[in-house]
């Protein structure tokens, strides 16, 4: 009896998580989508007022360009207010910002996993406290000596702030995928001859490389996602890509700049669900590995 009653049950429960995992991806999906459709738009059709309708049928973009769809939004942003450069700055910041922060994570996370002494734990604590403060602290702790040397609204400015505020953080997540890797590894790599540096590098790094992505794509992602630090350091000119896009925004009563930043918010978002898609391997990797102890 209880049998077939779960069997009845059994296809209720899968429509009804089907339906809501489907409803739950086109509520999540929508912005972006929505907002992709739009940038092929004019800004009168998009932000329509007399009817929403126009967004998906182009009515004045079709009567102001000849075509339902424009790249006029792409062009403006890109070309005539030169979104290039601030990608370029994006760029150049998210790469020293990573490759710095996993450089000084991964070796400071082995030898805090590594260590027998109470000094570790305390180290670690420091940094959360450090992680837990709100960045415009750092900021106005920099002031000073970036004005004195001439370095502020300048990229290595950010890229210095972006990095102690992110280094926590990866110390962290580094210090606990390290911890789930036996000892046992670095002990028989020794025995075999290798040193502590040759036993890091050729033995226990292979291992750690999934968490090492992981932690990486975080720190990626909070250097290209920042707003707060890098509109308050950079100057106009060394602009990385949402500041720019805040710029956007900031000049409304132009004509066709509300459609730049609808253009620029896509270009920004689209290499964000590229780079997920190709390092979801190893992201759910990491992700386990630092679920799981060794």
């Amino acid at each position: 009896m209880s049998t077939s009653v779960a069997e009845r049950r059994s296809p209720l429960l899968k429509l009804f998580a089907w339906s809501f995992l489907l409803l739950w991806l086109v509520l999540a999906a929508f912005p972006f989508l929505w907002t992709f459709w739009g940038s092929f738009k004019v800004e009168g059709d998009f932000f329509s007022k007399a009817d929403w309708m126009w967004a998906i049928i182009g009515h004045l973009t079709e009567a102001e360009t000849g075509s339902t769809f424009t790249g006029a939004g792409y062009e403006g942003a890109w070309i005539q207010e030169e979104f290039w450069k601030s990608a370029l700055n994006t760029l150049i910041v998210v790469v020293c910002v990573v490759t710095i922060s996993l450089t000084i994570g991964t070796l400071a996370g082995y030898a805090l996993s590594r260590s027998t002494f109470n000094y570790a734990f305390w180290l670690l604590i420091i940094a959360l406290i450090f992680r837990a403060m709100p960045p415009i602290t750092l900021v106005s702790g920099y002031l000073l000596p970036f004005y004195e040397w001439n370095l502020w609204g300048k990229l290595p400015t950010a890229i210095i702030v972006l990095v102690a505020i992110n280094q926590p953080f990866t110390l962290w997540m580094l210090t606990s995928f390290f911890k789930n890797i036996p000892k046992d590894l670095d002990e028989s790599a020794m025995v075999d001859g290798c040193t502590h540096f040759q036993a890091f590098r050729h033995v226990i790094i292979p291992v750690m490389w999934p968490g090492v992505i992981t932690t990486g794509l975080f720190s990626l992602l909070l250097a290209y996602n920042d707003f707060a630090v890098t509109a308050m350091i950079l100057s106009k000119e060394n602009q990385t890509m949402v500041p720019k896009i805040a710029s956007f925004l900031g000049t409304t009563q132009t004509k066709g700049n509300v459609m730049f930043a609808v253009a620029s918010v896509v270009s920004v978002t689209a290499p964000l669900f590229v780079l997920v898609m190709f390092f979801q391997r190893q992201i759910v990797s990491g992700l386990t590995a630092g679920a799981v102890k060794g």
